[in-house]
Protein backbone atom coordinates (compact mmCIF):
# COMPACT_ATOMS: atom_id res chain seq x y z
CA UNK A 1 0.00 0.00 0.00
CA UNK A 2 2.75 2.57 1.41
CA UNK A 3 4.36 1.21 -2.28
CA UNK A 4 1.47 2.27 -4.25
CA UNK A 5 0.96 5.54 -2.30
CA UNK A 6 4.14 6.58 -3.33
CA UNK A 7 3.47 5.66 -6.84
CA UNK A 8 0.66 7.79 -6.98
CA UNK A 9 2.50 10.82 -5.90
CA UNK A 10 5.26 10.27 -8.67
CA UNK A 11 2.84 10.35 -11.30
CA UNK A 12 0.83 13.28 -9.47
CA UNK A 13 4.08 15.42 -9.41
CA UNK A 14 4.90 14.41 -12.89
CA UNK A 15 1.47 15.86 -14.22
CA UNK A 16 1.70 18.68 -12.37
CA UNK A 17 5.37 19.27 -13.53
CA UNK A 18 4.23 18.71 -17.26
CA UNK A 19 1.37 21.16 -16.86
CA UNK A 20 2.93 24.03 -15.48
CA UNK A 21 5.36 23.38 -18.37
CA UNK A 22 2.57 23.86 -20.84
CA UNK A 23 1.34 26.82 -19.15
CA UNK A 24 4.39 28.74 -18.54
CA UNK A 25 7.34 29.80 -19.91
CA UNK A 26 9.88 28.44 -16.89
CA UNK A 27 13.50 28.85 -18.81
CA UNK A 28 14.30 32.22 -17.81
CA UNK A 29 17.62 32.44 -16.83
CA UNK A 30 18.97 34.07 -13.83
CA UNK A 31 22.12 35.20 -15.54
CA UNK A 32 20.16 36.89 -17.86
CA UNK A 33 18.56 38.96 -15.16
CA UNK A 34 22.51 39.66 -13.94
CA UNK A 35 23.49 40.62 -17.65
CA UNK A 36 20.91 42.70 -18.03
CA UNK A 37 20.99 44.70 -14.54
CA UNK A 38 24.80 45.26 -15.71
CA UNK A 39 23.69 46.48 -18.76
CA UNK A 40 21.65 48.97 -16.71
CA UNK A 41 24.33 50.30 -14.68
CA UNK A 42 26.64 51.10 -17.61
CA UNK A 43 24.24 52.82 -19.11
CA UNK A 44 23.91 55.05 -15.72
CA UNK A 45 27.32 55.30 -15.41
CA UNK A 46 27.50 56.64 -18.95
CA UNK A 47 24.70 59.21 -17.99
CA UNK A 48 26.64 60.78 -15.12
CA UNK A 49 29.85 61.00 -17.38
CA UNK A 50 28.26 62.79 -19.71
CA UNK A 51 25.97 65.11 -16.97
CA UNK A 52 29.27 65.33 -15.36
CA UNK A 53 27.66 64.83 -12.12
CA UNK A 54 27.42 62.25 -9.45
CA UNK A 55 25.10 60.10 -7.73
CA UNK A 56 23.10 61.73 -5.55
CA UNK A 57 24.47 64.98 -5.43
CA UNK A 58 21.20 66.45 -4.96
CA UNK A 59 22.58 69.89 -6.10
CA UNK A 60 20.23 70.36 -9.14
CA UNK A 61 17.70 68.18 -11.04
CA UNK A 62 18.99 65.98 -14.05
CA UNK A 63 16.20 67.75 -16.21
CA UNK A 64 17.44 71.10 -15.48
CA UNK A 65 20.99 69.64 -16.42
CA UNK A 66 19.95 67.97 -19.09
CA UNK A 67 18.37 71.12 -21.22
CA UNK A 68 21.44 72.59 -21.02
CA UNK A 69 23.91 70.02 -21.91
CA UNK A 70 25.46 69.34 -25.42
CA UNK A 71 28.39 66.88 -24.75
CA UNK A 72 30.31 64.66 -27.08
CA UNK A 73 28.69 66.33 -30.15
CA UNK A 74 25.29 65.53 -29.76
CA UNK A 75 22.72 67.30 -27.14
CA UNK A 76 20.83 65.76 -24.37
CA UNK A 77 17.82 63.94 -25.88
CA UNK A 78 20.08 61.91 -28.41
CA UNK A 79 22.78 61.02 -25.57
CA UNK A 80 19.86 59.52 -23.97
CA UNK A 81 17.59 57.70 -26.73
CA UNK A 82 21.36 56.13 -28.01
CA UNK A 83 22.45 55.22 -24.01
CA UNK A 84 18.91 53.62 -23.60
CA UNK A 85 18.58 52.25 -27.15
CA UNK A 86 21.89 50.28 -26.37
CA UNK A 87 21.19 49.48 -22.91
CA UNK A 88 17.97 47.66 -24.02
CA UNK A 89 19.24 46.08 -27.12
CA UNK A 90 22.36 44.58 -25.12
CA UNK A 91 19.86 43.31 -22.76
CA UNK A 92 17.56 41.87 -24.81
CA UNK A 93 20.22 40.08 -26.29
CA UNK A 94 22.04 38.97 -23.35
CA UNK A 95 18.49 37.70 -22.08
CA UNK A 96 17.83 35.85 -25.10
CA UNK A 97 21.19 34.12 -25.37
CA UNK A 98 21.28 32.81 -21.28
CA UNK A 99 17.32 31.69 -21.92
CA UNK A 100 18.09 30.07 -24.97
CA UNK A 101 20.99 28.19 -23.78
CA UNK A 102 19.14 27.22 -20.23
CA UNK A 103 16.44 26.35 -22.72
CA UNK A 104 17.93 23.91 -24.81
CA UNK A 105 20.00 22.41 -21.90
CA UNK A 106 16.79 21.22 -20.05
CA UNK A 107 15.75 20.22 -23.79
CA UNK A 108 12.64 22.62 -23.44
CA UNK A 109 11.30 24.80 -25.92
CA UNK A 110 11.88 28.59 -26.26
CA UNK A 111 9.29 29.26 -28.56
CA UNK A 112 5.86 27.79 -27.89
CA UNK A 113 2.45 29.08 -26.39
CA UNK A 114 3.43 29.62 -23.41
CA UNK A 115 6.32 32.32 -24.46
CA UNK A 116 3.55 33.82 -26.97
CA UNK A 117 1.47 34.55 -23.87
CA UNK A 118 4.40 35.60 -21.78
CA UNK A 119 5.74 38.15 -24.56
CA UNK A 120 1.98 39.53 -25.00
CA UNK A 121 1.62 40.60 -21.48
CA UNK A 122 4.83 41.21 -20.60
CA UNK A 123 4.19 43.96 -24.01
CA UNK A 124 1.07 45.42 -23.35
CA UNK A 125 2.29 47.56 -20.36
CA UNK A 126 5.66 47.37 -21.70
CA UNK A 127 4.30 49.41 -25.04
CA UNK A 128 1.52 51.91 -22.54
CA UNK A 129 4.44 52.91 -21.02
CA UNK A 130 6.62 53.42 -23.82
CA UNK A 131 4.05 55.45 -25.59
CA UNK A 132 3.31 57.24 -22.16
CA UNK A 133 7.16 58.30 -21.68
CA UNK A 134 7.44 60.05 -25.27
CA UNK A 135 4.29 62.27 -24.10
CA UNK A 136 6.25 63.24 -21.14
CA UNK A 137 9.22 64.11 -23.33
CA UNK A 138 7.11 65.72 -25.64
CA UNK A 139 5.86 68.48 -23.00
CA UNK A 140 9.11 68.37 -21.55
CA UNK A 141 8.34 66.33 -18.16
CA UNK A 142 11.92 64.85 -17.80
CA UNK A 143 11.41 64.45 -13.93
CA UNK A 144 8.99 62.25 -14.71
CA UNK A 145 10.07 59.83 -17.42
CA UNK A 146 12.69 57.61 -14.87
CA UNK A 147 10.01 56.82 -12.25
CA UNK A 148 7.17 56.22 -15.47
CA UNK A 149 9.78 53.77 -16.75
CA UNK A 150 9.93 52.14 -13.48
CA UNK A 151 6.25 52.00 -12.75
CA UNK A 152 5.03 50.63 -16.05
CA UNK A 153 7.93 48.07 -16.17
CA UNK A 154 6.83 46.40 -12.85
CA UNK A 155 3.06 46.68 -13.68
CA UNK A 156 4.85 44.39 -16.87
CA UNK A 157 6.47 42.19 -14.87
CA UNK A 158 3.10 41.59 -12.35
CA UNK A 159 1.11 41.05 -14.98
CA UNK A 160 3.57 38.40 -16.82
CA UNK A 161 4.32 36.39 -13.77
CA UNK A 162 0.84 34.47 -14.25
CA UNK A 163 3.05 32.60 -17.48
CA UNK A 164 6.30 32.49 -16.24
CA UNK A 165 8.27 32.52 -12.58
CA UNK A 166 6.47 33.41 -9.93
CA UNK A 167 9.44 35.22 -8.05
CA UNK A 168 9.10 37.97 -11.04
CA UNK A 169 6.04 39.34 -9.44
CA UNK A 170 8.39 40.77 -6.47
CA UNK A 171 11.02 42.27 -8.92
CA UNK A 172 7.84 44.21 -10.43
CA UNK A 173 6.67 45.10 -6.76
CA UNK A 174 10.22 46.62 -6.05
CA UNK A 175 10.06 48.35 -9.34
CA UNK A 176 6.71 50.02 -8.65
CA UNK A 177 7.54 51.04 -5.38
CA UNK A 178 10.91 52.42 -6.81
CA UNK A 179 8.86 54.57 -9.57
CA UNK A 180 6.45 55.85 -6.86
CA UNK A 181 9.05 57.39 -4.93
CA UNK A 182 10.67 58.99 -7.64
CA UNK A 183 7.39 60.98 -8.22
CA UNK A 184 8.02 62.27 -5.17
CA UNK A 185 12.02 62.56 -5.42
CA UNK A 186 12.20 63.39 -9.09
CA UNK A 187 15.84 64.52 -8.61
CA UNK A 188 17.02 61.44 -7.94
CA UNK A 189 15.44 59.62 -10.82
CA UNK A 190 18.70 58.45 -12.37
CA UNK A 191 19.38 57.28 -8.83
CA UNK A 192 16.09 55.15 -8.73
CA UNK A 193 16.65 53.90 -12.32
CA UNK A 194 20.07 52.70 -11.56
CA UNK A 195 18.72 50.53 -8.62
CA UNK A 196 15.80 49.25 -10.28
CA UNK A 197 17.18 48.38 -13.70
CA UNK A 198 20.51 47.69 -12.14
CA UNK A 199 20.98 46.50 -8.81
CA UNK A 200 17.78 44.48 -8.61
CA UNK A 201 17.83 42.98 -12.00
CA UNK A 202 21.31 41.66 -10.59
CA UNK A 203 20.19 40.77 -7.01
CA UNK A 204 17.45 38.86 -9.02
CA UNK A 205 19.52 37.18 -11.55
CA UNK A 206 21.68 35.86 -8.80
CA UNK A 207 18.81 34.34 -6.48
CA UNK A 208 17.23 33.01 -9.49
CA UNK A 209 20.48 31.13 -10.71
CA UNK A 210 20.92 29.56 -7.16
CA UNK A 211 17.32 28.65 -6.71
CA UNK A 212 16.49 27.18 -10.23
CA UNK A 213 20.30 26.60 -11.91
CA UNK A 214 22.68 25.75 -9.81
Amino acid sequence: MVKDSNNHLEVLAEIRTIMERSSRFISLSGLSGVAAGTCALLGAIAAYIYLGTTPFAGKRFYYDIIQSETNWGIDYLQFFFLDAGLVLVAALASGIYFTTRKAQRRGEPIWDASTQRLLVNLGIPLVTGGIFVLALIRYGLFGLVAPSTLIFYGLALINGSKYTINDIRYLGICEIILGLLGLFFVGFGLELWAIGFGVLHILYGVMMYIKYER
